[in-house]
This record gives structure tokens, sequence and C-alpha cells, in this order.
């Protein structure tokens, strides 16, 4: 997407807000030139890019609060950013805003064993957390497969999950307490370092809340102890759809495994030439499957689940035989994404969830999607929650094909919603899946959640143009004040 010439009005303001922040966090954490902010053109949306008018990096609270207020004060729009891992455009900056990067805030502050929980600031990595804990046997579960750069505060925001949510959940499922600052400049604290909260569940809500509402500027972690056994199965089937149904028939028999991925052809292939994780490349889909606990519980619930799979007519099955094995059966998976790269110049990642006794229709239909649109389509997923991640292969120097791979997007996230799912897993809604909103909720869904909007952020200045298909004026929705300007990114596709 081209980006429009720079308006004189914005550059005069952009001057003038520069100025203010360098007095707030330094000039040298300040950025304002325009080969400087080609870095912060978007986040792992990669399809659609716009340069901020200015990016600041603050490194306290009271840093944060001070540059909202300033906002505040002047009308200034904030874009929150953390890692820019992302893959919906929710850090997808404004021509005429501030993108607040967080990633200075990246100190551990705090490591609670008695009370098995982490105190972290927003920039700190995911992996991180389980590294400055893994030496005592814990570990911090939810394991997006960007772990290893993407922020806790970003995996806030998103409500990220990982290989491992299935068992153990996602971010939401993970945290104790938040601190946030609201685009007023207060300071809220929720939760802390106990199991639950009385009162209104304002963790919940803030969990996945997109960078809308507030920012979040301290995240207290939950810390789990290492499971005393755990081993992976790589399960090996003739087609996507048996698979699919191996998936549904493990969770019905009531096995919950820590971990149950597939990855169809395309994906082991791409995998394997760029992990040598020992992938077979004699089936069309493979299943990771990881169960975890005392030892005789996961020797029997290895024979269960093969049973299974040999029942739906799994051709292969290799058990994990030592750590390091295991580890490389889900390196292949993790870096399925970064393999794609291996077979295509481009490629678009969905994120979409449906109800999992679906999935063998589903995959079937998305198979026919790419033949009818010639484009396609590696399948990478939790299986074991319906959590689909088709990637569409495409060439962005062929006239028409992004477009092309855009709808054929938008036509898989029509058919999750279709059969009883969601546009979202876990990757959030952001610009990507902003105008299919109205496609999932009804107007009075959409109001009532832009009603929490203006109470958290009453002039709209908070990430505006994510989510909402449409600006509803807060007044409208019978609040007090009124949200400012039209609804940004006008010219993204609309599907």
């Amino acid at each position: 997407m081209r980006m429009p010439e720079p308006d004189p009005a914005v550059l005069a303001q952009a001057v003038r807000v520069t100025e203010e922040l360098s007095r707030i966090v330094g000039a040298e954490s300040v950025i304002a030139d325009a080969e400087r902010l080609r870095a912060y053109e978007c986040d792992g949306f990669t399809a659609h890019r716009q340069r901020p008018m200015v990016v600041a990096l603050p490194e306290t609270t009271e840093q944060v609060v001070r540059i909202l207020k300033l906002c505040q004060r002047i009308g200034a729009k904030v874009v929150p950013r953390g890692a820019g891992t992302g893959l919906s455009g929710g850090a997808m900056p404004l021509a005429d805003g501030v993108t607040l990067g967080l990633a200075k805030l990246n100190r551990i502050l705090d490591i609670d064993y008695p009370n098995r929980c982490v105190v972290v600031q927003p920039g700190v990595t995911n992996l991180a957390i389980t590294e400055a804990v893994k030496a005592d046997g814990f570990y911090y579960a939810p394991d997006p497969s960007s772990q290893l750069a993407c922020s806790i505060g970003g995996n806030v925001a998103e409500n990220s999950g990982g290989v491992h949510c299935l068992k153990y959940g996602l971010t939401t499922n993970n945290i104790l307490g938040l601190e946030a600052v609201l685009m007023s400049g207060d300071v809220v604290r929720v939760g802390g370092r106990h199991m639950e909260a009385e009162g209104y569940d304002f963790l919940g809500l803030l969990a996945g809340s997109e960078g809308l509402l507030a920012v979040v500027t301290e995240v207290t972690v939950r810390i789990l102890p290492k499971a005393p056994s755990a081993k992976a199965m790589l399960i090996g089937f003739p087609t996507v759809e048996q698979a699919g149904a191996c998936v549904a028939a493990v969770i019905g028999a009531g096995i919950i495994p820590a971990g149950l991925e597939i990855m169809d052809e395309l994906a082991i292939e791409a995998a394997e030439n760029f992990v040598h994780a020992g992938y077979p490349l004699d089936v069309e889909a493979l299943l990771i499957a990881e169960l975890d606990g005392p030892e005789v519980e996961v020797e029997h619930l290895v024979g269960r689940v093969q049973a299974i799979a040999n029942e739906k007519g799994a051709v292969s099955v290799r058990v994990s035989r030592d750590e390091a094995e295991r580890d490389r059966f889900w390196a292949g998976r993790k870096a399925a994404f970064s393999a794609a790269g291996r077979i295509s110049p481009d490629y678009y990642v969905m994120d979409g969830t449906i109800p999992r006794a679906r999935l063998a229709e589903v995959l079937g239909r998305i198979k026919g999607l790419s033949k009818r649109y010639g484009l396609r389509v590696v399948n990478v997923f939790h299986a074991g929650d319906g959590n689909l991640h088709p990637l569409i292969l495409y060439d962005v120097s062929q006239p028409g094909e992004l477009a092309k791979t855009e709808e054929l997007g938008a036509e898989i996230l029509r058919l999750c919603v279709d059969v009883g799912g969601v546009l979202t897993g876990e990757h959030g809604v952001g610009v990507e899946k902003r105008d299919l909103m109205e496609f999932m909720f009804s107007a009075v869904d959409l109001d009532q959640q832009q009603r929490v909007k203006c109470a958290f952020d009453p002039g709209g200045l908070l990430n505006p143009g994510k989510v909402f298909p449409k600006l509803r004026r807060c007044a409208e929705l019978g609040q007090m004040h009124v949200h400012q300007g039209a609804l940004p990114f006008p010219d993204l596709p609309r599907f």
C-alpha cells in the first residue's frame, strides 16, 4: 500500500510533539526522521504500511503517564507497540499519531516462588520469563511461535496462546495482575499475586483488548512447575481430514494433551528442510501430540492416543525417546511460519477458530477454496482447540495477487464463523479483520463493545481504527464525550 504525501498540518504537529516528547524521555528516545521511522511502518501484518508521525520510547511508567497526559491535552492519537510481532495490524501506526514503543520497559522486577508468579515489565520477551525460572524447575506456559521475540505486553494485548494452550490456557489464564495507564494518565492496578480478585473482572477485560483501553506497564504472570515427564508423538496420516478426525476423537475420549497440532504436507516439507526435526515426508498430514504428567500416566496416555490414531488411519507413529528429541519435534512446528518463506516469496498468515468436531469438514473446504482461487494454502494450527492458522502463499510482485489473497483469507474467516467459530483465536482483530466484525456481530453487539471503549477512552485516542468497522460517537452511545475524527486506514480492503 502506497503511503500518501505528508499533510503539512501533521508535519507541524509532529515538530511540536517531538519537542514535547523529547522533554519527557530525552531526544535519544524520540524517533522523528523518515528513515528511522520506517522500522515502525507495520507489525507482522506486512501487507499494509503506514509511517507514524513520531515514535516515543519510554523507560518508566511515569514517562508513559506523562506521554499520555500530553497526548490527551493536545488531542494526539496514540498507538501502543510491543515487539512488533503481531499478525493482525494491531500496532499499525497512524500518520497523525504517536507510536508508543514499550521495548525499553524490559526488566524482570520480581520472581516470587512462594506465590508462583513473576512480575515483569511489558517489554520482557515471552521466552525470557521461562529462561529466568527454568533452573528452579518452573516455566511460563503460553508459548507462541514467536516467543523468542514477542513481548509479554503484546501477549496481553492480543491474548496470545501457543502450542501448549490446549491444556494450560491462553495469556488470560496465566496472568494474575496488571498495572495499566489510562489515556487520562491515571494508573490503575487490577489483580495482584493472589489467585482471584473480587468485583468486576477488569483483568479479563484488559487481556485481549488490543491496546484500545489502556497501556499495560507491568504484568504479574503465573509460573508452573515443570511436569515430571513429557513425551511428544509424531503421527502421520494419509489425509488432513483423517488427522482432524483423530483430534476430535482424542478430545472426545476425555484426553487433554499438553499440545495437539496439525501440519499439512507443504508445512511438513518446509519445516523438515529448515529444521531437520525428523518429520516423515511420505504423509499428507502430521499430528504432533504431547502428553505430560507423572511418568506412568504419560505412558498410559501415549498408548491410548496411539490406539485412537490407528483407528483413524494413521500410517506412522513415532514417540520421542528423550527431551532433546521432544524439543526437535516442537522446533519444526514452531519454525513452520519461517520455513514457509523457503517455498513462497510472500505468505499471509490467517487466524480463525472453529469447533473441533468440524475440523475435517473445514479443512476439506479450505482445500476447495485454495483450488478455486489458484493459491496454495499451508495449514499449520492448534488443532486441539480448533485454532486454525492457514498460510496463503502468494507473490506480491504479481499484479492483483495480494487482493486475491485477501479475498481468500476473508472467505476462510467467514467459513470459520459459518460453522460456529470465531474470527480470531489469538492474533487479534486489528485492522486485518476489522471489516469482518459485522459478519460476526450485530450492530447492538458492536455498540456495547464501543461503550466499553468509551468508558476507558472517551476521546477515542487510544489505537483508533482497530477492531471496530465503524466509529460511533460516544454521545450517540449514551456517553458524555465524543470520538474524534473519521475511521483511519480508509483505503484498506473492505471484505
